[in-house]
């Protein structure tokens, strides 16, 4: 199998795996640990997981230098503020606000790498937005930004687009484990930080009692879930067009969906079905265009 391919099942499937993630956010409010305490815990236990890695591989972290921790701060940033995000608004217009990666993504690698945008990824784009404006009840409005966890949901849609650039251009220097450990370092400190600056302060935290009666779920889920994502994420970001990372990532929406109505009584009906459908074709798309040009006429206007 292509090395291509697998960067694109790997994307798919880190979309897949942050289409659950606010399963566990949520599930830690409703245990007791609210708004950026969530955030901060959450991050905790895959910073104290990396430490071990990051005292193993410390000098591929010295080599890394200022381009290392970069890609690992900007990839972070993205990450947190999803997660925030989730907690202040509702998790369809997180979502929703966040995938217009794909469009971010597809400018700017046009106008900072020069990578061409192509029929077949306009096409793309458009079915995958039309699908998730299905799911999202676009006939009845269009949800815009309008409480503080739709524009976090925004700009950090808009940071994972420069981090998927950064990682393009980045051409496969840094390894994926070095862009993990560096990606959840920098995601803990950035949510000590978010904590003190906007937060309640350390003094408010609720009792250790509580962080410890979540830790035999929170540790399975961060490492066979979170992390594995996250190191997906990392290892084919870099071998795609950025802006195919954005439309393969869409899977999140169709997860999220399908989750939402699963745990927490969100409606499931053909609109879903639709969407989903829409979604998932938008980005198996390009794939399946190239194993047909393989096999029948090549076609130059795409």
């Amino acid at each position: 199998m292509k090395i291509e391919t697998l960067a694109k099942f790997a994307c798919a499937y880190s979309g897949l795996v942050w289409g659950l993630f606010w399963i566990p956010i949520r599930h830690l409010a409703d245990a007791g640990i609210e708004g950026l305490w969530a955030t901060l815990f959450f991050y905790a236990v895959p910073f104290v997981l990396c430490l071990p890695l990051l005292l193993f591989r410390w000098r591929q972290a010295f080599n890394g230098g200022l381009r290392l921790q970069a890609l690992g701060f900007v990839a972070a940033v993205s990450l947190v503020l999803y997660s925030v995000a989730i907690l202040y608004t509702d998790v369809v217009r997180a979502t929703l606000l966040f995938y217009l990666t794909p469009l971010w993504s597809t400018l700017l690698a046009r106008i900072l790498l020069g990578e061409p945008i192509t029929a077949l990824r306009w096409l793309a784009m458009a079915v995958a937005i039309l699908g998730m404006l299905v799911i999202f009840h676009a006939d009845s409005g269009i949800p815009l930004p309008e409480k503080p966890g739709d524009w976090i949901a925004l700009a950090s849609g808009f940071l994972w687009s420069i981090a998927s650039i950064l990682l393009r251009a980045d051409k496969g220097r840094s390894q994926a484990l070095d862009l993990l450990i560096q990606n959840f370092i920098w995601s803990a400190v950035i949510a000590a930080v978010l904590l003190l600056g906007f937060g309640s302060g350390f003094a408010a935290s609720p009792p250790l009692s509580v962080y410890l009666t979540q830790l035999p779920w929170l540790i399975p889920t961060v490492l066979i879930v979170v992390m594995t994502g996250v190191y997906a994420s990392m290892w084919g970001t870099p071998k795609l067009n950025p802006g195919l990372v954005g439309l393969l990532f869409m899977t999140e929406i169709s997860v999220g969906a399908a989750t939402a109505a699963l745990w927490s009584g969100d409606p499931f009906g053909w609109r879903e079905v639709i969407g989903i459908v829409l979604i998932s074709g938008a980005g198996m798309l390009e794939s399946l265009w190239d194993l047909w040009r393989r096999r029948g006429p090549e076609v130059q206007i795409l």
